[in-house]
């Protein structure tokens, strides 16, 4: 039985090609990026990764160099359900959820792909395997753009395949949200799917002023209409706002989606596998939805979340999202006529141009090689076994 051997982890600061801008974030002109290698001792390797906007991400590759991997060493890389709950105990008290919820989801998504891979599987089939085209939408980051800028995007967005757009709010003054709204309306037509992302701009009694202002225009959703530890204030907006609710992106445990779910707090719940917990809890989040009839959508990381969202029967549109890795992809994800499609790569398919990738990797000082310290210290003990102290 193959064990893990080998846990890597690198960090890379990844500029983006377009300055982007949201309500809370302000400008973006990158994405810190973390990646896991772990390799077995057949040879066979799972890769995974999560990310953070601006800042932040050094303290995912700290959790996994120096608390995480020890967690693995010599472990039977199947057991993903037992080394989840090892890893999320091991680091529990320093703070559940957030930071430690990330590091969590980078090596979850890398075993789930070495196991893919071992299973001679896509990881969409040995999910279950519902229907590999994946209805898709443009997340556009675009909150600084100008109304004609805003429209040469949404034309961008249809040449390249996309039937459903979302778009930011929460400018300044509320009449300049509605103003843009009105106009993409009007350039997509009535029947285009649209929605709206706030970035948790707003407090709970003015998503409900917004919101109700945006019914007329007959979005699909209001994203994120405030911030996500205001759980009855998300249930105040979706009962009185008149515009059905996501959000998700910002929540980093299961539990915390059952509170926003049962407390009706949400309309199609959003999860990030990148940052709840991974693959394994993603999979316990849309079966909870399930279990409350709504559908499910996803934040970033489309070329994991593909293979989630083909497998599980109450998905609706995932997230195309801003930060792609096209750049860095043997085989982007390819989209058409308003759907991705999951490959049927094994694992989750990914192959990332680590030479490209090299110029953007963020220098470790005093890196924590969890192999090499395990043989040492394997080897000190032997070599003082029976030595009186």
């Amino acid at each position: 039985m193959a064990k893990i051997d080998r846990v890597c982890v690198d960090s890379y600061q990844v500029p983006l090609s377009t300055v982007l801008a949201d309500s809370t974030h302000g400008v973006i002109a990158g994405f810190e990026l973390v990646t896991v290698r772990i390799d077995d001792t057949d040879g066979a390797q799972g890769v995974g990764y999560t990310y953070a906007v601006n800042s932040g991400a050094g303290a995912f590759h700290v959790l996994i160099d120096r608390y995480l991997g020890e967690v693995l060493h010599g472990q039977d890389a199947d057991e993903t359900e037992r080394l989840w709950q090892d890893m999320w105990w091991k680091v529990h008290y320093a703070g559940r959820g957030g930071h430690a919820t990330s590091a969590i989801s980078a090596i979850d998504i890398a075993l789930w792909d070495l196991k893919g891979r071992r299973a001679g599987k896509p990881l969409w089939r040995l999910f279950g395997g519902f229907d590999p085209r994946v209805p898709v939408y443009a997340g556009g980051i675009d909150l600084h753009f100008s109304i004609e800028q805003l429209l040469e995007q949404a034309d961008g967005f249809r040449e390249h395949g996309f039937r459903a757009i979302k778009m930011k709010v929460g400018r300044c003054r509320l009449r300049e949200d509605i103003e843009r709204v009105r106009r993409m309306r009007e350039h997509l037509g009535d029947d285009f799917p649209l929605m709206v992302d706030a970035n948790m701009k707003w407090s709970a009694n003015e998503a409900v002023r917004a919101a109700r202002a945006l019914q007329e225009f007959d979005l699909m959703w209001l994203e994120e209409p405030t911030i996500p530890d205001d759980v009855l204030g998300h249930a105040r907006i979706a009962s009185d706002g008149g515009v059905p609710v996501a959000t998700g992106e910002n929540l980093h445990s299961l539990y915390e989606f059952e509170q926003m779910i049962r407390l009706g707090g949400v309309s199609f719940p959003e999860p990030d596998v990148s940052n709840c917990g991974g693959m394994t809890v993603f999979r316990k989040i849309a079966s909870l939805a399930e279990s409350r009839n709504l559908p499910v959508t996803s934040h970033g990381v489309h070329d994991l979340t593909v293979h989630l969202l083909a497998s599980v029967p109450n998905r609706t549109y995932m997230e195309a999202h801003g930060f792609g890795l096209d750049q860095f992809l043997a085989e982007p994800l390819h989209i058409a006529d308003g759907f991705a499609v999951a490959p049927e790569r094994l694992g989750h398919g990914v192959e990332l141009d680590w030479d490209a990738l090299e110029q953007y990797r963020v220098p470790s000082e005093g890196r924590h090689d969890v192999t090499r310290a395990r043989r040492r210290d394997a080897g000190a003990s032997t070599a003082t076994k029976g030595t009186p102290k």
